[in-house]
């Protein structure tokens, strides 16, 4: 079923599943089903790797029919009693939108508005973590946001796996140099923490897992290398016909 989710309707969500609408960003938007056990392991994944707990406070901003508003930060949420509050994104007004939460969940383009702003070189992220993915995060992007006190994630994910699938959380801009030095010439960073099984075959990425919607291998035909530490790096995606996810 597709259903727009709330705080009123998704424990009966999570019982059942349901559809999802992928971003589109890659191709033309589909509806994925997410099974009850998918979003179990999931919500877990997301509450564990991003330290949500039952006194964390949510700030949604993207899109609730989309993987990263609704399953990466707010259904973990919800799913341990923390507070959500769901708005628009208002690059002007975010520096008093987010006084007084924990967490947030923004896209790249987000990111490049907030700094584009007067108020983001005294934007006070401190004690606010920082999950960023849908499209390729900057190193320069990840150091803006660290400078202002976020803790910051870097992370991949698609409709059909996660999305919190894999990333890396930078704490310091020791940390933010440190990834910088050893990253690779080309691409962008996806993370060296891994929630799910992958393999690397003709350059592109292949996933299995408890957060992913098919019980095989998927190929995501993202295109992907590693560096020596083992942090993946986004290269580009390889168009097949029918790809469209």
């Amino acid at each position: 079923m597709s259903i727009m989710l709330d705080e009123t309707n998704w424990k009966t969500a999570l019982e059942k599943g349901f559809e999802l609408q992928s971003s589109g960003t890659t191709g033309e938007p589909k509806q994925l089903f997410q099974t009850p056990a998918k979003l179990i392991a999931a919500n877990q994944i997301a509450i564990d790797a991003q330290n949500i707990t039952a006194q964390s406070r949510i700030l949604t901003v993207c899109r609730m029919t989309h993987a990263g508003g609704l399953l990466a930060q707010t259904l973990p949420a919800w799913s341990i009693n923390a507070h959500v509050d769901i708005r628009p994104f208002n690059a002007f007004t975010f520096w008093r939108d987010i006084k007084g939460y924990t967490h947030t969940h923004l896209t790249p383009m987000h990111c490049k508005l907030l700094m584009q702003t007067k108020h983001f070189k005294t934007l006070d992220l401190n004690d606010v973590f920082v999950a960023c993915g849908s499209d390729n995060v900057s190193f320069d992007m990840i150091e803006a946001f660290v400078e202002r006190g976020a803790t910051f994630m870097c992370n991949w994910g698609m409709t059909e796996i996660g999305p919190i699938t894999i990333n890396t959380v930078f704490d310091s801009i020791e940390k933010v140099n440190q990834y910088r030095d050893q990253a690779l010439a080309h691409g962008s960073l996806l993370g060296d923490r891994y929630f799910c099984e992958y393999r690397i075959i003709d350059d592109e990425l292949w996933v299995r897992g408890d957060v992913c919607i098919y019980d095989d291998w998927f190929n995501t035909h993202d295109l992907v290398a590693l560096n020596e530490q083992g942090a993946m790096y986004h290269l580009g995606r390889r168009q097949v016909e029918g790809n469209k996810s």
